[in-house]
């Protein structure tokens, strides 16, 4: 027996021993609610592989990797988008998903698509879009998200969207919690035709993707910031669990390279963060007596959460990111840029006519439909192709 495959023995073992079979809260592989717009199935392929398959592939996807995490694009190489900052939170799902043995193509699904609604240069972008549309039923990234699986993306013959699954859809609109009062256009159409339960929490799956975008941002974004220079190792060396780490390090650590020990610390932290999620599911399936996907829905609380002592870490941490690095000169600045160009990009499409947005816009609207169709390309757009268009015109 070779030594690769006595390591793989354990690896093996090692699983087995953390893991914790929770399928019978998880949403069954193998059936689905179904789609809108009833499809053949396929030979090959789940119901909800077919889903994660047709994120992948969307055009929308796709631009994500132009779009703002926390820093526009072009300000360097390495600092996260909403591309990369998606499959970090891909991965942190699955892997939480794969310990309890769960639906792990839901949650990759779910997982990719949460940030798909989010229109160029990040909250800024959202801000100066939720401002423009205020007297025509307003924007909301979560919405338009809706709007783009459901209804802009066009791929298919026999329907507009990608005519996902319910569980899909489902996910998507309340992977936050139950959704009861101000919904938002679309999810309010939406769930006149294929009742999306607003009132409940959503699948296990879905609330795993949720708080693996807890986990993604808040590690990743200390990442950014110690490469921006927004803060340095002493200032983390004062934050709960973040000093922990750091106070365990070697004493001649920062004879290190910055990438060396930026990894430590968001390795370390994010392995802290996804071992209290786990233990937190465990204890509350238990403490809820759950016994199905439904009871889950139908809890009094999220059943994938952080413990009350980790939430507490985990706020101290944001709050030091809002004061240190969402709110420093340098993204001000680029806030209020991306505030210029959006409500520019907005005044200049509203006031031209059809012959120029036929032009740009590859389409003829009604004055009716004009608000929300300029705002539904605006938020395609890449901060790039924001920026661009802007200074063409500008």
């Amino acid at each position: 027996m070779s030594l690769l495959y006595n390591k793989n023995l354990c690896y093996q073992f090692y699983l087995v021993m953390i893991s914790e079979d929770l399928s019978f809260i998880s949403t069954n592989q193998e059936t689905s609610k179904g789609r809108l717009y009833k499809e053949n199935y396929s030979q090959t392929r789940s119901e909800f592989q077919r889903d994660r398959d047709r994120i992948l592939h969307s055009a929308a996807f796709r631009r994500l990797k132009h779009k703002t995490q926390v820093f526009v694009s072009n300000e360097g190489d390495h600092y996260r988008t909403r591309l990369t900052h998606s499959l970090e939170v891909s991965q942190i799902a699955r892997s939480i998903s794969k310990i309890f043995n769960l639906n792990e193509d839901l949650t990759e699904t779910l997982s990719l698509s949460h940030d798909i609604g989010h229109p160029p240069f990040g909250h800024a972008g959202e801000d100066a879009l939720s401002e423009c549309m205020v007297s025509h039923e307003g924007f909301d990234h979560n919405d338009q998200a809706i709007r783009i699986v459901h209804l802009l993306e066009k791929k298919y013959f026999d329907f507009e969207g990608l005519n996902l699954t319910w569980e899909t859809l489902e996910g998507l609109v309340k992977h936050n919690g139950p959704m009861t009062k101000d919904v938002p256009k679309t999810i309010e159409a939406l769930d006149k035709e294929f009742d999306l339960k607003l009132n409940e929490f959503s699948s296990i799956e879905a609330q795993i993707a949720s708080i693996a975008d807890d986990i993604a941002y808040n590690n990743h974004d200390l990442d950014d910031g110690l490469r921006a220079g927004f803060f340095s190792y002493d200032d983390l060396a004062e934050l709960p669990m973040i000093g922990e780490i750091i106070k365990n390090f070697p004493k001649n650590y920062d004879s290190y390279d910055m990438q060396r020990i930026n990894n430590e610390i968001t390795r370390k932290s994010t392995s802290i963060m996804i071992t209290d999620v786990i233990n937190t599911i465990s204890e509350k399936v238990k403490k809820s007596k759950v016994r199905c996907n439904e009871d889950v829905r139908l809890n009094n609380e999220k059943i994938a959460d952080f413990s009350d002592k980790t939430k507490e870490e985990v706020k101290f941490i944001r709050s030091f990111l809002s004061m240190k690095m969402y709110n420093h000169d340098k993204v001000k600045a680029m806030t209020s840029n991306a505030h210029q160009i959006i409500s520019s990009l907005f005044k200049l499409f509203i006031e031209q006519d059809e012959k120029f947005i036929k032009e740009h816009m590859k389409k003829i609207i009604s004055d009716k439909d004009k608000p929300r169709a300029v705002c539904d390309f605006i938020a395609g757009m890449t901060d790039n192709y924001a920026q661009n268009f802007y200074n063409k015109f500008n």
